[in-house]
């Protein structure tokens, strides 16, 4: 049963940083690519990022590009999305996806994604 637990959202000032983490189990991920979407209230859910577990290839969102990073660490089968220089914009739930790489033509669409976190709440002040 693949199980996907987000954590370290939060309070934050405009200009700070956050690291979120998503902790995975229940299967190998190494075939699998890990995305991370957020939604705000009244809107759908956005694609913030993504990494191929396998090659480490990512991709990003424009609005985040040069401030939010993905990595991962295959010892804890854990992916990281570290948030610099937040903006009140990037307040958000934000939540973690998991999907097979076999077929995924489109990494930055919410309903290719199988598996999903709880969601963490990262809300930024100005």
């Amino acid at each position: 049963q693949v199980q996907l637990v987000e954590s370290g959202g939060g309070l934050v000032q405009a200009g700070g940083s956050l690291r979120l983490s998503c902790a995975a189990s229940g299967r190998t991920f190494s075939s699998y690519v890990m995305g991370w979407f957020r939604q705000a209230p009244g809107q759908e859910r956005e694609f913030v990022g993504a990494i191929n577990w396998s090659n480490g290839r990512t991709q990003y969102v424009d609005s985040v590009k040069g401030r939010f990073t993905i990595s991962r660490d295959n010892a804890k089968n854990t992916v990281y999305l570290q948030m610099n220089n937040l903006k009140p914009e990037d307040t958000a739930v934000y939540y973690c996806a998991a999907r097979n790489a076999a077929g995924l033509s489109d990494r930055d669409y919410y309903k290719n994604y199988d598996y999903w976190g709880q969601g963490t709440q990262v809300t930024v002040s100005s």
